[in-house]
Formats: structure tokens, sequence, C-alpha cells
């Protein structure tokens, strides 16, 4: 390479790194002129809030209905900390279903209006039914601000076996607060 060239090839690659900082200036400098400082206000509000979730209730599969069939799930209820809640259960979506006789109703063409009797309780001696009437046949707690699990407990009482299908209802959890 000629000398010259080579001197301003030099030379254009020197001055081109002696802007790259005036392009890209610091991120912070250093003063000693003295100083000045204001205040702001950081805020948060946590509101009363409560979500619910519900896991299905399968009681299997049987032949007959000669003996009970029990079986739980869970809701998972989460509250602000601190927050009183309830939790209600309706009486599910088949036609006669009541919270004190809740029904499951055959899904097959033609088998919709055969039912099967159930129920559902706060405890697992099967002796509290759980409703949706608050202060009568809720299940209360208060919120952690974290999840807390509840038991519902179900119960298909020995009944006359109807014809094979599969029988279901669609209950809805209501969380109060």
């Amino acid at each position: 390479m000629r000398p010259n060239l080579l001197f301003a090839l030099t030379s254009l690659i020197a001055a081109a790194l002696m802007l790259a900082p005036a392009l890209h200036p610091a991120t912070a400098a250093v003063y000693s002129n003295g100083t000045a400082t204001a205040t702001f206000t950081v805020t948060l509000t946590i509101q009363t809030n409560c979500t619910i979730a519900a896991n299905p209730l399968a009681f299997g599969s049987t032949g007959v209905l000669a003996s009970a069939l029990n079986q739980q799930t869970t809701l998972s209820v989460t509250c602000s900390n601190t927050t009183p809640y309830n939790v209600g259960l309706d009486a599910g979506t088949v036609s006669g279903s009541t919270v004190a006789s809740r029904l499951l109703a055959g899904t097959a063409t033609g088998n919709t209006g055969t039912t099967v009797g159930f129920q559902l309780y706060q405890d697992a001696g099967h002796t509290t039914v759980w409703g949706n009437t608050q202060g009568t046949n809720t299940v209360g707690g208060t919120g952690s601000g974290s999840a807390q699990s509840i038991n519902v407990y179900g119960q298909v009482a020995a009944q006359a076996t109807p014809q094979p299908d599969t029988y279901q209802s669609t209950v809805t959890a209501t969380v109060y607060f």
C-alpha cells in the first residue's frame, strides 16, 4: 500500500474513533458544583377483590346405584388480605334441581329428562348441604392474598338406577365479598 494512502486511512480511522464518544455520550457524568433534590410519591391502591376457580367433580362409572358414591373436588379462592368472603354453590343447571335436591340429567338424545339425584356438602361426613344463601348454607373465610383451597364433598345416594348414559349438571360457585 502506498505510504500516503496508509497515512490517510489511519488518520480517517483515528478521527472516527474520536467522534464515537460524541455520538454516544457517557451515561453519567460527575459534577461538583452542588446538588438539588426533589421528592415524588409512589402509590398503589389494593382494592377489596376476590377470584374463584373450580375443578370438576366426577363420580366415575358404576353399573347400579345400590350404594352411595362419594367424591370430592376443590375450589380455589383468592381474596385480598383480610377480606372476608362467603362461597356459595347453586342448584345446578338441570331443570327441577334445587339446593336441597340437586339433579344430574342424562346427556343422550331422548334421555335428557332422566335424572340422578346428588348432593354437595361442606363436610366429609355429608351432613351440611352447601347452598347459595349467605349466612345460612355458604362457606366463609378470610382472604390471605394467596389462593386458599376449599373442599367440596359430593355424594350420589343409593337410588333406582336409570338407563345407561352420562349424567351431568353444571354448578356455579360464587364468592361473595
